[in-house]
């Protein structure tokens, strides 16, 4: 999310069918609202939040430092700047960071945290996260009620003037007020859908009146010149707001954000992205994707699965992340581009929210979780600050050699990477499984148990994947299940016993078939052998990253900054005391290897300079 070069010090210092796929309902929760429209195009969907338990393991711990922190936030820290807009007193202190009055982008945080309490509430029924929840869009909407009476137009609400829009419509200077916007309307359809507030979707239906009036008095090439301002996911808020209500209006209000200067080299299958903003990007073919299943236009279809592919073949990072200096950067080039402005969390985020997406629409292609299991492990799972009680966030991962992450903080960041912190850590276990019908993907090998709604069977995942090779899935309950796990590309040799009987066939890089009536007590047992290997850049063959498995190691190198690549000599690579460690000899001296994930408060290296037995990716 960069800001516009007045603000680079801050930088520097510190809809149903939409959210089951992003953010799944809790069975357990309030009555799910009906959605008007089904989704075209597609053949699986995640279960609801509430209807999968995360077992003890990291992403459990993750969450509970997530779950901590949207406690411990003071709502009325961050209605500060709304009430102020609108000229409604607020004795509150203000936030720091790009929460702060004089922060042009102020106000997304409100959204990010709707969304992360409304997913923190359909996981778990507590009804505190519900309550603040609430509590934000009751305040939210007493701000919205005041537009006219603040000179702005009505259902306008943001934490800024209505001119920063002004200023967008005549390409002035301003940071991203429509990206602002999104997150907050985000934040609103989650709190209607995910916490059953019917509220929420009001205010939200009167702000996308609003944007639907304020666009479509425009021209359209007016419009087009708009959109090379960041402008988040509007298209896709607008176009989930279209299937939960049926309403036209909310359609043709998400073509307005139709980027046509992105959208056509995409639907070409073209790259173009050399030189543009990556996250700016990455939302708009979520939208694409939602648009498709929106109306079934299938270039919908293809700017989203070209964009996807683009990304990850050509522009990602070991780790799965991407971009440097927040910028897509010529196809293929990786170790020309390591700094300590490496790979935005927010960037990975979103191309996990894509990939999900995707999933939903070609469930049958394993290539779509084998990327979000290797972005989640390598990048998002060890962007949170395991020393922090509210598990502050990273907003850049850095790869140069001798980089160190750092993280946010309670009230003086919010960064956007520090929002979608929130989401990524309430929002874990909507993605590990998916069904249709009596079928059951197993997208991911985390410890989580599955109670099938309306099944009454449960099926409980007991792995600590990936520091032991595998998995097994214990089905209590019976009746017939269409088996589907995901047999990842890098698993040469993977096996699944039923019962302790080999299934065949298991290829890597597609999802194993087991059709079959279970009965209460069987048992599938996953074996996924690991090797060490290395994965050379595009750009340069002799530049590698050290993977055990999906997993990336990193040399640990404690306060040492380093100044330049170390040289690894790879037959000296032998395994160490603990899972996924290694001990090495490099050009510095000893190193130890171990999970990138797990390597915090101490500088590392990801990429090593490496001549004898080059490999490829």
């Amino acid at each position: 999310m960069i800001p516009p070069p007045s603000r680079r010090a801050v930088l520097r210092a510190g809809v149903l069918a939409a959210a089951a796929a992003a953010l799944p309902t809790s069975a357990s929760a309030a009555p799910v609202p009906a959605a008007a429209r089904p989704d075209i195009g597609v053949s699986a969907e995640l279960f609801p939040l509430g209807a999968v338990s995360l077992l003890p393991g990291p992403f459990q711990t993750n969450t509970i430092r997530t779950h901590a922190y949207l406690k411990f936030l003071d709502p009325d820290r961050l209605l500060h700047t709304f009430r102020l807009n609108v000229g409604l007193p607020s004795p509150a202190t203000p936030c720091g960071g790009w929460e702060s009055p004089a922060t042009e982008l102020r106000g997304h945080s409100t959204g990010h945290l709707l969304t992360a309490l409304a997913q923190a509430y359909a996981s778990t029924g507590d009804t505190a996260f519900k309550a603040k929840g609430e509590y934000l869009v009751a305040q939210l909407a007493i701000c919205q009620d005041r537009a006219r009476t603040a000179g702005f137009n009505t259902g306008y609400l943001a934490a800024f003037p209505e001119s920063f829009i002004d200023r967008v419509e005549a390409r002035q200077q301003v940071w991203a007020p429509y990206y602002t916007l999104h997150k907050i309307m985000a934040g609103l359809l989650d709190m209607h859908v995910l916490a059953g507030n019917a509220q929420a979707l009001t205010v939200l239906t009167r702000m996308a009146a609003w944007v639907g009036w304020r666009n479509g008095r425009l021209g359209y090439a007016q419009r087009q010149a708009m959109l090379r301002t960041e402008f988040g996911g509007m298209n896709e808020v607008l176009a989930n707001l279209y299937q939960l209500t049926g309403t036209q209006a909310h359609l043709t209000s998400a073509q307005y954000f139709d980027h046509a200067e992105i959208f056509d080299p995409l639907a070409a299958n073209r790259d173009a992205l050399d030189g543009y903003h990556a996250n700016t990007q990455i939302p708009k073919a979520i939208g694409a994707i939602r648009e498709y299943h929106a109306t079934g236009s299938t270039r919908y279809r293809d700017i989203a699965s070209n964009f996807f592919d683009i990304v990850v073949g050509a522009h990602s990072y070991a780790i799965g992340g991407n971009s440097n200096g927040e910028y897509f950067k010529a196809p293929g080039r990786i170790a020309a581009e390591l700094s300590d402005s490496t790979c935005e969390s927010c960037n990975s985020y979103n191309m996990l929210k894509l990939a999900t997406q995707l999933f939903r629409t070609r469930p049958g292609e394993a290539r779509y979780f084998d990327f979000y299991e290797k972005t989640l492990y390598n990048h998002l799972l060890g962007a949170q600050d395991p020393g922090s009680s509210h598990g502050h966030h990273s907003y850049f991962t850095p790869l140069r050699p001798g980089g160190i992450r750092t993280y946010s903080n309670d009230y003086h960041n919010f960064t956007c990477c520090h929002g979608t912190g929130m989401e990524t850590n309430s929002g874990h276990s909507g993605r590990i499984y998916a069904h249709a019908g009596t079928t059951l993907w197993v997208n991911l090998f985390i410890a989580a148990t599955l109670r099938w709604p309306g099944r009454g069977i449960t099926v409980r995942q007991d792995t600590s994947f990936p520091e032991t090779p595998g998995s097994r899935l214990t089905i209590t309950g019976s009746g017939p299940i269409d088996l589907r796990v995901r047999v990842p590309a890098w698993a040469a040799g993977a096996r699944i016993l039923v019962n302790g009987a080999p299934h065949t066939p298991v290829t890597p890089g597609s999802y194993a078939r087991i059709n079959r009536t279970w009965a209460s007590g069987d048992v599938v047992d996953i074996s996924l052998p690991m090797v060490l290997h290395r994965e050379s850049t595009m750009d340069n063959s002799a530049v590698q990253a050290v993977k055990h498995g999906p997993i990336v190691l990193a040399g640990a190198y404690g306060s040492t900054n380093l100044t330049s690549m170390p040289a690894l000599q790879p037959a000296t690579i032998r395994p160490a005391a603990g899972p996924l460690r290694y001990s090495a000899t490099a050009s510095t001296g000893p190193v130890t290897l171990m999970p990138f994930y797990q390597l915090h408060g101490q500088r590392y290296t990801v990429y090593w300079q490496v001549t004898e037995g080059t490999t490829g990716r």
